[in-house]
Order: C-alpha cells, then sequence, then structure tokens
C-alpha cells in the first residue's frame, strides 16, 4: 500500500493512497484509492473513511490455481499488466500492494495469553505484547500467521473490554481469533509479486476482506456468515459483535462447474463457460427438457452449426456441483463450533455468486436466510466492477480501517514488522487516527 502525502486546505491532514491486489483464479485486479476520513453516519457506522477509486485494472487470470500459484512466470505477467493499467489510470506509481489469500488451507484457532501490567495503565507496547503472546501460541510448523484479531480483552477480572489503552490493572489478558496458514503458499505469492518489483505490504484472507465489503453493520454485529464462491475456491467467513470469529476456505469454485460441462458435453472451456453464464441454472425450471441449447464439440469447425442438448441436460450437470460445494460449506460451518453464531443469515459473494438460482439452492441446502452480497460504500468503481464479483478487491481496500490491533508474523515469531514489508503497515491504524 502507498501512503501519499498531500496538503489539504487546512494544511494539517493529508490523502492516503491505498493500492490492492485481488489474485484469483479467474481474474488478477489492482485497484488504487484514495482515503479521506468520513463523518460518522447511521449507514455502515464501522468505516472511518470515505474510499474514492481512482485507478483500476484486471487481466484474465494466469499461473493462479484455487489460490495457489503454479506457474511463476504467468502470474507475474498478468500481475505487471492489472498493477501498470491501475497506475495508468490513476496517474501515479506504486511500489507495494494489500494482498488476498485465499490457498493454504486457512484454520481457525481460539488463543488467549495474558501479560502483567503491575498496576500501571495499558499503553500500546503491552497491547503489542499480549497479542503477540497470542499469535504464538497458534504457530505450528510450516504454518504462518495471516491475522491475529482481538475478539475481547481483559483487565483482571473485567471481560469484554474493547480497547484497554489508558485504563489500569494489574493483568492484561486477550482472547483472539487467530488465521493461519500452510506457509509455502503464502512465500510463493509473495515471490511472484516481488518478481514484479513491488512489494507485499499485508496479506488478507480472502473471507475476510469479503466479509468487510458485503456485509452491512447490523449483519456484522448480529451475525452473518460471508460465503465468498470465486472460480478455483470457496472461502467462509462468520461475523459476530463486528468481528470475524471464523474463516475457513475449500479448494472448489465455479470453474469447476464449468470443467463438469465442459467434460460433460465434451465441449471446450470457453463454450461451456459462455453455456453456463447465459444458459445455466441451478434450479430446475418449467419447459427446460424442451429447450434446447447449441453445443460445439471440440475438434468441430465454428460453421459445422453443432449439436442440440436439452437445456435440462446442461443443468442437471450444474445442480450436481453446485449442491455438492454448499453441501461442504453447510458441513464445515457447523463443524466450526461458530456456524451458530451466525444466526440464520448469509451472504453469497464471488464471481460463482452471480450464477442464476444460487441464492435458492443456498437457502435450501444451508436452511438460513441468503441474499446476494456487492461491495458496499465505495465510490468511482466502473459499472462492471460493482457486483459480487469485485467484493474482495473492495474489502482489501477497508481493511486499513480495521487492522489497528492486528501483529503480523517474521521467521522464527510474531513480531510488529507484517509480512513482505519494512514495518509500515504496522503503522497504519496510527496513520489513519493521527493524520485526520
Amino acid at each position: 500500500m502507498s501512503w501519499l502525502g498531500g496538503n489539504s486546505d487546512s494544511g494539517a491532514k493529508r490523502s492516503g493512497i491505498v493500492s490492492v491486489l485481488d489474485i484469483g483464479s479467474h481474474k488478477i485486479c489492482c485497484i488504487i484509492a484514495k482515503l479521506k476520513p468520513r463523518e460518522e453516519s447511521q449507514l455502515l457506522r464501522g468505516r472511518t473513511h470515505r474510499i474514492q477509486v481512482i485507478g483500476i485494472g484486471h487481466q484474465k487470470s494466469r499461473g493462479v490455481k484455487s489460490g495457489v500459484i503454479v506457474d511463476l512466470d504467468r502470474a507475474e505477467q498478468a500481475i505487471r499488466l492489472a498493477v501498470d493499467a491501475a497506475e495508468r489510470m490513476a496517474g501515479l506509481t506504486i511500489d507495494s500492494l494489500i494482498v488476498n489469500v485465499s490457498a493454504g488451507r486457512l484454520k481457525s484457532d481460539a488463543a488467549t495469553a495474558t501479560v502483567n501490567l503491575g498496576g500501571h495503565e495499558t499503553d500500546e507496547a503491552d497491547v503489542r505484547r499480549v497479542l503477540e503472546a497470542g499469535a504464538r501460541q497458534a504457530l505450528r510448523h510450516e504454518r504462518q500467521v495471516v491475522h491475529t484479531l482481538p475478539v475481547g480483552f481483559l483487565l483482571d477480572t473485567e471481560r469484554g473490554i474493547q480497547d484497554p489503552r489508558g485504563m489500569v490493572g494489574d493483568v492484561l489478558g486477550v482472547d483472539m481469533h487467530v488465521l493461519t496458514a500452510d506457509a509455502a503458499p503464502l512465500r510463493n505469492l509473495e515471490l511472484c509479486i516481488n518478481r514484479a518489483h513491488l512489494s507485499v505490504e499485508r496479506m488478507v484472507a480472502t473471507p475476510y476482506a469479503s466479509g468487510l465489503s458485503a456485509l452491512v453493520d447490523d449483519e456484522g454485529e448480529m451475525g452473518a456468515a460471508c460465503i465468498d464462491i470465486g472460480a478455483g475456491t470457496t472461502s467462509m467467513s462468520v461475523f459476530f459483535s463486528g468481528k470475524m470469529v471464523y474463516a475457513s476456505s475449500i479448494p472448489i469454485g465455479g470453474a469447476h462447474v464449468t470443467m463438469d460441462l465442459a467434460r460433460g458435453l465434451s465441449t471446450a472451456m470457453d463454450d461451456a463457460e459462455r453455456m453456463k453464464v447465459m444458459h445455466g441454472t441451478v434450479m430446475p425450471a418449467a419447459g427446460d427438457d424442451r429447450d434446447l441449447v447449441t453445443v460445439q464439440p471440440i475438434g468441430s469447425e465454428a460453421d459445422d452449426g453443432g449439436m442440440q442438448v436439452p437445456r435440462a441436460a446442461m443443468n442437471r450437470i450444474i445442480r450436481a456441483r453446485v449442491e455438492e460445494t454448499l453441501e461442504i460449506v453447510r458441513d464445515r460451518l457447523n463443524q466450526s463450533g461458530s456456524g451458530h453464531l451466525a444466526g440464520k443469515r448469509v451472504v453469497l459473494t464471488g464471481g460463482g455468486a452471480q450464477l442464476q438460482g444460487l441464492a435458492e439452492a443456498a437457502r435450501r441446502i444451508l436452511g438460513r436466510n441468503v441474499r446476494i452480497g456487492r461491495p458496499l460504500g465505495v465510490a468511482g468503481l466502473p459499472e462492471a466492477a460493482k457486483g459480487p464479483a469485485f467484493a474482495t478487491a473492495v474489502g482489501l481496500m477497508i481493511y486499513p480501517q480495521v487492522a489497528e490491533f492486528e501483529v503480523g508474523q517474521v521467521a522464527g515469531g510474531v513480531s510488529h514488522r507484517l509480512t513482505g514489508t519494512g514495518g509500515r503497515f504496522g503503522r497504519v491504524g496510527q496513520w489513519l487516527r493521527q493524520s485526520f
């Protein structure tokens, strides 16, 4: 993320520039935006800043499969093209980015830790010490901490404290949600971005970013699940009391539906994708058996006319894969121990959420109220980028506003320095508070 200074009328305030990179299996998207302080409002009360997009670039994803970098050269080229397009539109050059993570078998752990205060006032250093102690508990061999999210602090015997700074006590404790991932996919993701002469300012889990973008405040407070259906992965998060309390991902997404269609109808992937988007639905419809769709067999000439297949046959293939995916999500949420915190609210987002009939199928299988979530509260997005497919990218831009208590990891432990940075992001929360 680039933090660029610019004098305002008062001379005391600065405009912050945030740059983010959403690396998916279908598209790679770079967005550059300007953060400006906003007045408190009833809508999206948790946001401290307005986000104005000033540059956007996206490319068809290459070298990425189920969120994992599988070809460094092709992925690097796609990243360069996306970043270059965003830089040209914004009229500035960036050197670092906030990047999403959906690979690496994301795993949620609960951790608690305490530190002695000796009766003095709690300060930033004390908060940092207790968060680092909690994060260390969740470290495993070849795992890396992605997020350390305090659910609540305790001071002596008082629990549920949101911000202990300035309070007096003998013992400071914290209940934490620690999200970890396999280290190797994260290292390769960072390596790929470094090869494009960029640095990773912070890695943010895709389900966290999507939830920040698509959930309204009341959903985050009362409890809701956000399910992001991407091309190569489906990730899920549970928010409660305004905080993410659970996250996970599975390596299945919309591209698997396309692959099933291509195999089942013996057609090319591009043709299968077009059929899915134009004619596909998850729910059976009257007349499906009579409606015919044209399938172009692999290897046939374009002027052959193709063969006619009942729409019902195509939709049976789609429905089987979608139902299997939703059942895995349902079971994962039920086994998490946090599923009950989501109540009856589910928000579907990601490019795969645009498949016709998906919300109805999710209501039936998940047994909850379901709506399609789009990115909220961002100005300057082109019309094509206002749909569910861009929820993660927008969530990455929102992330600095909620990152105040986060600590990151370095080799051998936990530190103020966050993945790939020189420590700049560790000061983002402080920057946002002090600059405005």
